[in-house]
């Protein structure tokens, strides 16, 4: 599905820098599946590979490769496609749709990928499951002063933004207002901003699909299974943009 005919092509395949497939997703980072949908809405050709974050040029991922230059963070890897191959994502949208997007943008990163994190890192089962196996194949000696470490640097971070102020009940009902917004902002449109896709639909589809993997069992995935609209919207993008992977559809099991 293409949003715009890139001008010029690159001179070999981008390289996109991720964590790979992992949790029944594509990619465990939301931000990694953002930036390659954009790659794939551009229509430039890319290829995946696994990183650390701090091999990445702000010590995360995303980052991509593009005939020498490194860009890191999903939204400057936007700028740099747009800009450098003749691409806009949003493309058709009015100056006021343009900001509405921004606006839905700055919801699922600054305050739904938070409650994102919280489940997957501040509940302990799901913990001990998911983000501790990135730290196997670290020397076993290491192992688990690196995995508390990063578990208090994580519980800081999610700290800072909020959650992990809050009890687990209130950041439920946050995030539960989030989605109600999503999904009145969604309505019967195919995409957030009318028929067509643009960049905002790669956000959410990370964002989303991050939340409602069956992968951890959590509250904050019970509520998203509320809105049927928006589990439609992302068993629909999946389908779109990740074909060949193997994605549950979770509107028809809600349904049932």
């Amino acid at each position: 599905m293409t949003v715009a005919q890139p001008a010029p092509v690159p001179a070999q395949p981008i390289t996109l820098y991720g964590g790979g497939a992992l949790f029944g997703l594509p990619d465990a980072s939301p931000f990694v599946i953002k930036a390659e949908v954009q790659l794939k809405m551009a229509g430039l050709p890319y290829v995946k590979t696994q990183a650390m974050p701090d091999q990445g040029p702000k010590g995360q991922i995303p980052f991509i490769e593009d005939d020498g230059l490194r860009v890191g963070d999903s939204t400057f890897i936007r700028a740099h496609i747009e800009k450098t191959y003749g691409v806009d994502l949003d493309a058709g949208l009015t100056p006021r749709q343009r900001a509405e997007a921004w606006a839905i943008e700055r919801l699922l990163e600054n305050q739904l990928y938070w409650t994102l994190v919280y489940g997957r890192w501040l509940i302990p089962e799901n913990f001990e499951k998911g983000p501790a196996q990135f730290f196997n194949r670290v020397p076993e000696a290491m192992r688990e002063e690196l995995r508390r470490t990063v578990l208090e640097r994580v519980t800081q971070n999610v700290r800072a933004a909020g959650p992990a102020r809050h009890t687990a009940d209130e950041v439920t009902g946050l995030c539960d207002r989030s989605l109600s917004a999503l999904s009145v902002l969604l309505g019967d449109q195919p995409y957030f901003m009318g028929d067509r896709p643009s960049a905002v639909d790669a956000t959410a589809l990370g964002m989303l699909a991050g939340l409602l993997t069956p992968y951890f069992d959590t509250d904050l995935r019970r509520r998203v299974l509320c809105y049927l609209n928006l589990l439609a919207y992302t068993d629909r993008l999946m389908a779109a943009f990740y074909p060949d992977f193997a994605w549950a559809p979770v509107a028809v099991a809600a349904a049932a």
